[in-house]
């Protein structure tokens, strides 16, 4: 790698772009057609019909009466990512890197994904701009996600099953970068979370702090001020970057990203180089990524987003735990409460939302980025209630 590659795309000391020379010219030229294409107005005018007119946006930030009088403390609203047209807050990057994708010349889009709400967008938007589409995805996340898995091919993707490693989201992205240095010369890697080796965290925050522009234009609209409090789930962190993007510079909003007690990442970990950058990473006894297991498959990841793992440094975020228990009585309560059955992944967030609200005034607001809907986990909790 040359100097100026390591010099930039940096977090503090994470970030970096620690890949074979072949990948890194490639990301060189995305990162040269990013820096070109996103301040261009005919193509943020596209991704701005595209967003309304596709993606359902801007999407609603709902006053959760019913659960904010259960709590008992602050207001509590919900950023309604759930709302967007695949279910998730996914399609948001999907479309935004599909109109680079096209720009570039691509013919062919691989992703990744865990829990499939990626790979779902991906497919979908491949479909709206006719490419070809492969996805990667560990195979025992094929397995709990079998209806993703039948939504993308639906939709004209390829699904490859990953069962190398554990079978999950990990195994996943090492397919996806092997397939990526191979054939880079017409592929587009459509990197789902805030991570990868540079530019990859910087696009997809990009795309996914439309989030926080909306929320704070939306709670200022309602309320009058900023909130006390923004607080997302963080698997990858793509959704949580994407909530908190425009209260960084907002002192006195906390932003708290919540991780599965099974895979704590941010509370455990420590700084390694996986995927090709670095991050705050689980790590077993030999100094190898650990194996990980959540009820959610898109939190189940070892490494976090390196912007993450510096606000984390800084101390400008907070990260906690909740165990898969919590997340799944949360799953319960804002389903019962308020009609709206959020994704595992969200519940997390609703889940220590449920334990912050009580101890907070009735002048304090939260806002919840509800990452997306649990349509595609309704048979799992199904079938985990049984037992």
């Amino acid at each position: 790698m040359s100097q100026q590659t390591v010099e930039k795309g940096y977090f503090g000391q994470f970030g970096g772009s620690f890949v074979p020379k072949d990948l890194q010219r490639a990301l060189d030229i995305l990162e040269e057609n990013f820096e070109k294409f996103k301040n261009d107005s005919t193509f943020n005018e596209e991704l701005a019909y595209y967003l309304r007119e596709y993606v359902g946006r801007e999407n609603p930030l709902t006053y959760a009466k019913n659960f904010t009088e259960a709590l008992g403390g602050a207001k509590v609203y919900l950023k309604r990512e759930d709302l967007n047209h695949t279910g998730a807050h996914k399609i948001n990057n999907a479309i935004g890197q599909i109109l680079l994708a096209k720009r570039m010349g691509a013919t062919r889009i691989i992703a990744e994904t865990g829990a499939g709400q990626h790979g779902v967008a991906t497919a979908t938007a491949c479909a709206m701009f006719g490419m070809e589409c492969t996805i990667y995805m560990g195979k025992l996340d094929t397995e709990r996600q079998a209806l993703n898995v039948f939504r993308m091919e639906l939709l004209g993707a390829k699904v490859v099953p990953v069962e190398k490693g554990q079978g999950r989201l990990k195994d996943a992205v090492d397919a996806a970068l092997a397939d990526y240095v191979e054939n880079y010369q017409n592929t587009f890697y459509l990197l789902g979370s805030a991570v990868g080796p540079h530019p990859y965290p910087t696009i997809v925050k990009h795309f996914q702090s439309v989030i926080s522009e909306e929320s704070k234009k939306q709670i200022l609209e309602k309320e009058g001020k900023l909130p006390t409090a923004v607080i997302a789930c963080a698997g990858g962190g793509s959704n949580a970057i994407g909530a908190f993007a425009h209260y960084l510079d907002e002192p006195n909003v906390r932003l708290i990203g919540v991780e599965p007690e099974e895979a704590p990442t941010l509370t455990k970990g420590v700084p390694a180089v996986i995927h090709g950058f670095k991050c705050l990473t689980l790590l077993d006894e030999n100094n190898d990524p650990m194996p990980t297991y959540s009820i959610a498959a898109g939190l189940d990841y070892p490494g976090i987003g390196p912007e993450h793992s510096y606000l984390k440094e800084t101390g400008r975020a907070e990260y906690v735990t909740v165990s898969g228990k919590e997340a799944l009585e949360a799953f319960q309560q804002l389903s019962k409460l308020e009609g709206i059955i959020p994704a595992l992944e969200s519940s997390h967030a609703v889940a220590y939302a449920m334990k912050l609200a009580p101890q907070l005034s009735k002048e304090d607001i939260v806002i919840v980025n509800l990452s997306g809907r649990g349509d595609k986990d309704v048979e799992q909790v199904f079938e985990m209630l049984k037992k």
